[in-house]
């Protein structure tokens, strides 16, 4: 396969299948000496390595052999893997045993095992990389795919070989304890790991959004749900200055915009689209926007993002501006890289695949869904249940924590009691209790904020 250089004055042709791929021979001979010699150097081996690593066929071979050995408890030395490459008519392909004693004769030493499995994952990624080029030139000349499949199989490939390089070390419970006793002595002097909301009953309630955790919201049309997010983000990123990424797949970013700076100014923004909006109201605008505009709050609104494009800028953000906190608005309407049987199988990957970018970044992801209309059809009691999920099978077993919203005047708009009332109702939380937070709604400037803030507000203290 051809690829022509950068250089347009000369366009000269790189024949890449002409050049030897990235490989290390010598340390491919001395991980599988070491294994053929040292136990552990097998433990540690299998652990690091596949077969994948290996750029030679015959020391692939030989690595699968030796997998294979360690799972049925057979002793591993020499003679009893030429035995099993015997069985397996290998032993003639990897140069018989010669080539395994020159292996076992080829090492001094087996403690640098895992620095050697690093250099040929690294050499094993790097031509994982120049085979996906190539099939990613090769669909390029493809004029019967689309520009955004191959974008979305680019990308899907380029992901799969990033998580591929990703392998999580055991630590033992002696080596977590003393970062667990210093969480436990932050909480008694109220330092809460997590990121804190602004909503105070919530937040005694959860300890705030805890790193690595899926976070749902949820609710039916006119609850506010997006309404809630931007007022929370308001409170941890003007209040708290932690950034937060907003990834709006419905609205554009300038009504977002809008909509937080009729919050932080409490202004009514009917009048101000309308162009109603009293003059006095105008130095409200300009006062809010100078907490806003230094506050870090970062908005996408590209339509139907996947999950492999929202990892990507969130891990940008995250290496820029220590990004704290991603909001997704809202689930349903992000897009998926491949071919799936059916939404909810669709819905499945996604919510599976945010929580992986959640435990990767170490951010809370809070992602806004839909209710089913089984809510409405209930009588009596509309709060919504777990079971009111869309597609509630995936979502529900991969959020940590869900959080229904609800108001009552939206049912019974004649009952003064429940006006500018809202609940935050608790359906699931992985580790902490269930229950209610109870807030405020001021429907005029779309705001969420704590029942006392409201109280004060009226009574003008």
């Amino acid at each position: 396969m051809k690829y022509y250089s950068k250089n347009k004055e000369t366009a000269e042709p790189v024949h890449l299948s002409d050049r030897i791929p990235p490989q290390a021979l010598d340390v491919e001979k001395t991980v599988l000496g070491s294994m053929l010699i040292d136990s552990q150097a097998v433990v540690n081996g299998i652990e690091l390595l596949d077969e994948e690593c290996f750029y030679s066929g015959a020391n692939a071979k030989i690595f699968l052999c030796i997998k294979e050995m360690f799972e049925k408890t057979i002793p591993i030395d020499i003679l009893t893997m030429a035995e099993m490459l015997r069985k397996k008519d290998w032993l003639k392909d990897v140069g018989e045993e010669t080539y395994l004693a020159e292996l076992a004769e080829s090492i001094a030493t087996s403690a640098n095992i895992e620095y050697y499995a690093g250099i040929l994952r690294e050499k094993a990624t790097l031509r994982k990389l120049i085979s996906v080029a190539g099939e990613i030139t090769t669909d390029c000349f493809n004029t019967e795919i689309d520009p955004q499949e191959i974008l979305d199989k680019a990308e899907a490939k380029i992901f799969n070989i990033s998580e591929s390089r990703i392998k999580n070390k055991f630590e033992s419970v002696g080596e977590l304890l003393p970062k667990t006793f210093e969480d436990i002595e932050g909480y008694t002097k109220g330092n809460f790991k997590g990121i804190l909301t602004g909503f105070k009953e919530l937040d005694d309630m959860t300890t705030g959004l805890q790193p690595g955790d899926l976070i749902i919201v949820a609710g039916r049309p006119s609850m506010g749900k997006t309404a809630f997010v931007l007022s929370m983000t308001q409170n941890t990123a003007v209040k708290y200055k932690n950034a937060t990424a907003i990834f709006s797949l419905e609205m554009s970013k300038a009504s977002l915009v809008q909509r937080m700076l009729c919050s932080e100014a409490r202004i009514n923004m009917h009048q101000l689209r309308s162009g109603t909006l009293p003059k006095r109201d105008y130095s409200k605008l300009s006062l809010a926007a100078g907490p806003l505009a230094e506050a870090p709050i970062f908005i996408d609104d590209t339509p139907a993002i996947t999950v492999l494009e929202l990892r990507a800028k969130a891990r940008r953000l995250k290496a820029q501006n220590n990004l704290a906190l991603i909001i997704i608005d809202y689930l349903q309407l992000m897009g998926s890289s491949g071919k799936v049987e059916s939404r909810q199988q669709e819905i499945s990957i996604i919510s599976r695949s945010l929580k992986g970018v959640a435990k990767e970044l170490d951010v809370p992801i809070i992602a806004l869904s839909q209710l089913s209309r089984a809510v409405e059809q209930r009588t009596g009691n509309h709060r919504p249940q777990l079971s009111d999920l869309r597609e509630s099978g995936a979502i529900e077993q991969d959020a940590d924590l869900v959080l229904f919203l609800y108001r009552d005047e939206v049912y019974n708009k004649d009952d003064e009691s429940v006006k500018g009332k809202a609940e935050i109702i608790i359906g699931k939380q992985r580790n902490g209790p269930i229950g209610t937070a109870h807030c405020a709604f001021i429907k005029d400037y779309a705001r969420y904020e704590n029942l006392a803030e409201r109280v004060e507000e009226n009574t003008g203290f």
